[in-house]
């Protein structure tokens, strides 16, 4: 067959238009970072793209407002468009299964290797209903952080806590001095102590709990603290907490490393884990672990692609950068075996109160829990109720959505308010 004169150079054409057609090629991530994790996460896609050979698939990051994230996630995901791969909290996980299948079940890609290689409790915190749809990024948890001037040894127990609470507040003029400044009415900031007490708001199956009687004995407890002259502030708020250990009127608060960036210059602070509880028979103050994952949309047209840069992102090459210049505690264990990040205290402290930590439930009832919760917590402060007459109504509040939920007539579950910055 003779063949046309031009031949060759269409080839030509043909295969260069093909090159850059897979050059072209791109896994889209969403994330809500700002500031130095933004940065940390843009070294790591260029470190990534860097190194795929000239006709692979190269990585491309767009931020989100943080506020609008989650929203827009459902928004666009549920319509089959959206990004390959995206960076979201656990407690939209169970929502999003159950909504739609939004995310891409990851099992399939899943080796023995990769499973071990997390701190534990982060991996768990991406699986529901017994399959992992996203792997585990970094992590938070509130723990002590303690001015070393006012309080240059930080209380093991509550018992102690107590001791030098009293000692510190015989040892002062200022009526404005606090030894623990907190956001206590805040249930994320409590759930610490409930947990000491074996409380829960969940019971397998999953159902309601939050009228637990180990949930009544937390909060008669905390009463009992609110009532103690100088231990605690009257009315609680982020911005009360920050103000008070800024200005040398709190020796110590309950906070997460969200916390950190927030403390004024010349502030010589430390961190240690938070305290047992004497009350609760020496059980520690517990608090949840919330987690970042790295998931798949079920709709990406390059599942095999967007999964290699996911393990490569929560793998010890993404997990140093996003430790060191994001100041973020990776989920990936060994990243914790290195100098830098032993040595610094901050990162240190955080991976030892993960150690004593609960993981967030990822329920998509969950999202109901917060508004109760919350509600349950302002009455019992300000005497409306007591404990376990608050906690009751929580309940009754709480049974009432979930049933809605599950018969579908709530539609999919609005966002609950963020809780670890």
């Amino acid at each position: 067959m003779k063949r046309h004169p031009s031949f060759p150079l269409l080839l030509l054409l043909a295969l260069v238009s093909w090159t850059g057609l897979a050059r072209a090629a791109e896994v889209v991530v969403w994330h809500g970072y700002r500031a130095s994790e933004r940065a940390a996460l843009e070294r790591v896609v260029a470190a990534y793209n860097a190194a795929q050979p000239p006709s692979g698939v190269q990585v491309k990051l767009l931020a989100i407002p943080s506020d609008a994230f989650t929203d827009k996630i459902s928004a666009t995901l549920s319509r089959g468009v959206g990004p390959d791969v995206f960076v979201f909290p656990q407690d939209r996980l169970g929502g999003w299964v159950e909504g739609g299948g939004l995310l891409e079940p990851l099992d399939f890609f899943l080796d023995p290797s990769v499973r071990q290689r997390y701190v534990p409790g982060t991996l768990e915190a991406m699986t529901y209903r017994g399959s992992v749809y996203a792997l585990p990024l970094n992590f938070k948890v509130i723990t002590l952080i303690y001015n070393k001037k006012l309080m240059p040894k930080p209380p093991r127990s509550t018992g102690e806590m107590l001791s030098l609470c009293k000692a510190l507040r015989a040892g002062t003029k200022d009526k404005d001095r606090v030894c623990l400044a907190y956001p206590y009415s805040d249930f994320y900031y409590h759930a610490a102590l409930m947990h000491a007490f074996g409380g829960r708001v969940f019971d397998p199956g999953p159902r309601v709990r939050l009228d637990a009687p180990e949930n009544v004995k937390s909060l008669e407890l905390l009463l009992k603290w609110v009532a103690q002259p100088g231990l605690v502030p009257a009315e609680p708020s982020t911005a009360l907490v920050t103000s008070l250990f800024n200005e040398g009127k709190a020796a110590m608060v309950f906070s997460g490393p969200w916390f950190i960036g927030e403390i004024a210059p010349g502030i010589d602070y430390g961190l240690a884990l938070l305290p047992t509880v004497d009350e609760a028979g020496g059980k520690p103050l517990t608090p949840w672990m919330t987690v970042e994952g790295v998931g798949i949309s079920s709709h990406s047209q390059h599942k095999d692609a967007a999964y290699d840069f996911v393990r490569y992102l929560t793998g010890p090459e993404g997990a140093h950068v996003m430790a060191l210049q994001g100041r973020q505690n990776p989920a990936l264990a060994r990243v914790y075996d290195e100098p830098a990040i032993t040595s610094d205290p901050v990162l240190s402290a955080i991976r030892k109160q993960a150690e004593v930590s609960l993981p967030m439930p990822n329920l998509p009832e969950m999202t109901m829990v917060w508004s109760p919760a919350t509600s349950a917590m302002n009455a019992v402060l300000h005497r409306v109720a007591t404990p376990r007459a608050a906690l009751d109504e929580a309940q009754k509040a709480v049974q009432k959505d979930v049933a809605g939920l599950r018969r579908g007539a709530k539609g999919t579950p609005e966002s609950p308010p963020a809780k670890a910055p």
